[in-house]
């Protein structure tokens, strides 16, 4: 008679498994990103650090700086011409943005498309990203020249207006040529956004009968939330470093019609001498810059972004 032996039971670390003997690590290590930091601290946050301090210093820009402190701050914020161009700056952030951002938004949709004629127009409308900065403001101080401009060439009174030299209208006219100059890339951000949006969705809204407009407001647009958020960013913070095209074009004239905090900080240091206020306008733009873009991402959500796999 044989008598059935039960099989006997593996212990509990064999029915587990061999135990780790370290902690994995998912992804590529904090150390590849050190010589990135090193350079970003050698050349921003260490000149930066330096601004700082300069700020609280009397300095000409030759002799030895001269501790100020706070009365160096007071100085600068209650200076009429500093208070004009704050207002100025706010001026030209909400209005580059009101124009630019429904401008980009329509163009990259339409050269979304596929169709041989928008691929042509989508290269004529990137042209202005070629032009450097200078360069675009020089031509369009030759083209709106009241005596040798557009206008006289062409017999138009109305385009032979001294828009550059007149207060009420420099302004615009560098809003119009700064929407101009950066418009091109933030439809480029568009059209890479609308042909990330999986057809499938247009395809679904179609069979339910939903017209262009339809799929644009209840599509295209909560899709590009993101990427609506990237444009209004970079086109707020881009604002506040307007400096090139401003100084080519009217050099903050006439005289202080379109004098930005930008421009305003290398006139007062490099102008006036005056390195001490020119560094508190610095810092003043660097905190409201950081502070927006901060604020953007926090209150829109953005740090939970998502990409979408399928595309047009």
């Amino acid at each position: 008679m044989s008598v059935a032996v039960a099989p006997r039971e593996a212990p509990a670390r064999e029915r587990r498994g061999p135990r780790p003997t370290a902690r994995r690590h998912h992804g590529p290590s904090i150390w590849m990103a050190g010589p990135a930091l090193a350079l970003f601290g050698v050349f921003a946050v260490v000149p930066l650090l330096g601004v700082v301090v300069l700020s609280f210093m009397s300095w000409d820009g030759l002799g030895d700086p001269v501790w100020a402190g706070i009365d160096n701050w007071g100085r600068t914020l209650a200076d009429p011409v500093t208070q004009n161009a704050m207002r100025l700056t706010v001026v030209v952030t909400v209005v580059s943005w009101l124009f630019q951002a429904p401008v980009s938004l329509l163009l990259g949709v339409f050269m979304a498309g596929r169709q041989r004629y928008r691929a042509v127009l989508s290269v004529l409308y990137f042209l202005p990203l070629l032009f450097s900065a200078a360069a675009v403001a020089i031509a369009y101080r030759a083209l709106l020249d009241p005596n040798f401009g557009l206008g006289t060439a062409l017999g138009i009174p109305w385009l032979s207006q001294d828009w550059i030299g007149d207060p009420d209208l420099a302004l615009w006219v560098v809003l119009f040529v700064i929407g101009w100059c950066f418009v091109p890339f933030h439809s480029l951000l568009y059209q890479g956004g609308v042909r990330q949006i999986p057809r499938s969705m247009y395809e679904a809204a179609l069979l339910d009968g939903a017209g262009r407009v339809q799929q644009f407001l209840h599509i295209t647009l909560p899709q590009l939330k993101y990427t609506i958020i990237t444009s209004s960013t970079l086109m707020i913070v881009g604002s506040l470093t307007y400096f090139d095209l401003i100084f080519v074009l009217t050099n903050g004239g006439p005289g202080n019609a379109t004098r930005i905090l930008p421009l305003d900080m290398y006139l007062t240091g490099f102008r006036s001498y005056d390195m001490g206020k020119a560094s508190v306008i610095a810092v003043v733009l660097v905190v409201v810059g950081l502070t927006v873009s901060l604020l953007l991402n926090r209150l829109s959500g953005a740090n939970k972004m998502e990409s979408q796999m399928e595309g047009l």
